[in-house]
């Protein structure tokens, strides 16, 4: 007995779900991914056996029930973005599958006449090809501005039916598109209608599926040039180097010394040219590799003159050393020295010749008194020839 389809679409989303609290490289994760893309394939295959959807058919034809199914060609190419690879075919092959999942939900939303002509001009432009920056970013903020006001317009009608849609405050896209299955007893298969639907019920399941195809109308747009830019990358990318043999790896060339330059990385040496190490170029004159350009002549004499001109009369020599250099600056004042904590804790020279002119009963503080003494004096007759705002000129004639 075959699996319903809305079993197998909720086993499938709820894989992919679930592989997103893992790291992309894990293997349970990747397990999650294969069981995910093996259901939606299936589905897939399902879905075009029943005819579900024709190019005859509008929208309004569509039941409610069904109208969920348009989004498997998108969630395929979610799911074969984020099978783990290790070579780059199998992942040039991933991404054209995904580019044909994109294009076939873009043509499906596009045939239904789901999304309006403002809403589709706005998307098809590519950011990319737009040269103006303001221009480029014009266009990004209203394609995100418009993304924003359909997660709005989603969340408004999540709350009005909560227990139709999820209840959690950060639903993943998966999560969102599984809870408006219809359970597997009110749905065995395709062929069954709305009937188990009341109208408040359906109008808002269908409300909301319409809404989601929206959203996902413009990100498939912004994905799918996002993978033309990547698989551009991986076919105009080099080839990869080969690979170093691990030690023990192959034994079958132990002992063939005829065939040694053979299992190396580099290409075999072909004993041409002047040094018997190939030729240095081509037949367009272009280098095949480094060279130096030397006389004719290559004995040791020449050598030895060439290196004695190296150092010639026209190059200076250092006179000193860096140390010398740092005293003599120093000598001259100008490498300034102290400041920090312990200078503004030392005394200024009026202070310090203050507190020596104190040291009564000694020749040295009496010679320092009369030097204070001789210091005061000259400023006092400083102050007098000199008096306050004598040196200011400003505003006078």
């Amino acid at each position: 007995m075959s699996v319903p389809l809305p079993v197998l679409f909720s086993r499938s989303l709820s894989a992919a779900s679930k592989a997103l609290k893992f790291p992309i490289v894990d293997d349970a994760a990747q397990e999650l991914v294969r069981s995910s893309l093996t259901d939606l394939q299936t589905l897939s295959s399902r879905i075009a056996g029943l005819s579900l959807f024709s190019p005859n058919e509008t929208v309004e034809d569509i039941s409610t029930i069904d109208l969920i199914y348009l989004l498997v060609p998108y969630l395929l190419s979610e799911v074969h973005g984020r099978v783990r690879t290790t070579e780059r075919e199998e992942r040039i092959s991933l991404l054209r599958q995904a580019q044909k999942d994109l294009e076939s939900f873009l043509s499906h939303v596009e045939n239904y006449e789901i999304v309006s002509e403002d809403e589709r001009a706005l998307y098809v432009q590519r950011p990319s090809a737009i040269v103006d920056p303001s221009k480029r970013r014009e266009l990004k903020i209203r394609q995100y501005k418009k993304e924003k006001d359909l997660q709005a317009r989603i969340e408004t009608v999540r709350k009005r039916r909560s227990q139709i849609l999820l209840t959690e405050d950060n639903p993943t896209e998966f999560d969102l598109i599984a809870s408006l299955l219809p359970s597997s007893s009110s749905s065995k298969s395709s062929d069954n209608d709305d009937d188990d639907l009341d109208s408040g019920t359906e109008d808002i399941i269908r409300e909301a599926t319409l809404l989601l195809v929206r959203l996902f109308y413009g990100q498939s747009h912004s994905q799918l040039e996002s993978l033309n830019q990547e698989l551009e990358l991986l076919l105009t990318a080099p080839p990869s180097p080969p690979q170093k043999p691990r030690p023990g790896e192959d034994q079958r060339g132990k002992g063939r010394t005829s065939d040694k330059d053979m299992w190396k990385l580099d290409a075999p040496r072909l004993n041409l040219g002047p040094d018997g190490k190939g030729p240095l170029m081509d037949s367009t004159g272009k280098p095949l590799r480094p060279f130096t350009i030397l006389p004719g002549s290559s004995n040791a004499a020449d050598r030895a003159r060439f290196q004695a001109q190296v150092f010639g009369p026209g190059h200076s020599l250092p006179t000193m050393s860096i140390e010398e250099y740092l005293q003599i600056e120093r000598e001259r004042g100008k490498i300034v020295t102290g400041g920090g904590p312990a200078s503004e804790a030392k005394p200024t020279s009026s202070e310090q010749l203050t507190l020596e002119a104190e040291m009564d009963g000694t020749s040295d503080g009496a010679e320092k008194e009369e030097t204070k003494r001789q210091k005061d004096e000259n400023w006092a007759r400083f102050t007098d020839e000199n008096p306050k705002g004598a040196g200011n000129t400003m505003n006078r004639g």
